[in-house]
């Protein structure tokens, strides 16, 4: 077999090339605001879970009877179901899209709000515009 040249130069170049690449991709703002967005709901995710799990599992386990949700099972032969646990991940998940949802349309009230706002401004600014224009109109006549 015939070993390939490598040139050490070009191997440093392809590196450095594509180091920078990955540079301007890390510093794109939605990059970073993805990385932001994960962090913090990893973070909001464990409150939530600790809320159903901690507070309301328990309050709903003794408005039934004392029920402790997390030792739910069915047993079939070896085999353990662990619905109990299923119906807090269930209650989980509802608490988290339920607090996305609510997060999401107060951005897009806010969001309308300020491009109503910015429509606005642009108004002025084209009567402003159009009163310039028609003070040069009159000058020149």
């Amino acid at each position: 077999m015939a070993k390939k040249s490598v040139n050490k130069k070009e191997l440093i170049e392809k590196g450095n090339s594509t180091l920078k690449e990955f540079k301007q991709f890390i510093s794109r703002g939605n990059v970073i605001d993805l990385a932001v967005g994960v962090i913090i709901g990893s973070a909001f995710g464990k409150i939530v879970t600790s809320i159903v799990n901690d507070i309301l599992m328990p309050i709903i386990g003794i408005m039934i009877g004392g029920l402790n949700f997390s030792s739910l099972v069915i047993r079939v032969g070896n085999a353990t179901i662990r619905y109990g646990a299923f119906l807090q991940n269930v209650i989980d998940f509802l608490i988290v899209a339920a607090c996305i949802f609510i997060f999401i349309k107060i951005l897009s009230k806010l969001s309308k709000k300020k491009e109503q706002e910015e429509a606005i401004q642009k108004d002025e600014q084209i009567k402003l515009l159009e009163e310039i224009r028609d003070l040069l109109k009159e000058k020149k006549s």
